[in-house]
């Protein structure tokens, strides 16, 4: 079952990807309004990251565990 849910993630990654570049050059609105909601997507995952590994280190220091640098 989880073998199935990551194909179909990365399906839909790679279909996301193929739109922002089929868009890029040009492509139908609809793939157009998929390239925006891939790259929102993406860009929601880098902040959540970024926000995270901040947390992490926040953590981290307040618990005295950090090498100060």
């Amino acid at each position: 079952m989880t073998g199935a849910v990551l194909v179909v993630v990365l399906l839909l990654v790679t279909g996301g990807c193929v739109c922002v570049v089929w868009a890029d050059r040009g492509g139908p609105g609809w793939v157009r309004a998929v390239s925006r909601v891939t790259l929102g997507l993406g860009e929601f995952v880098r902040r959540d990251a970024r926000r995270r590994r901040r947390e992490d280190r926040r953590r981290i220091h307040d618990a005295g565990l950090g090498d100060g640098g």
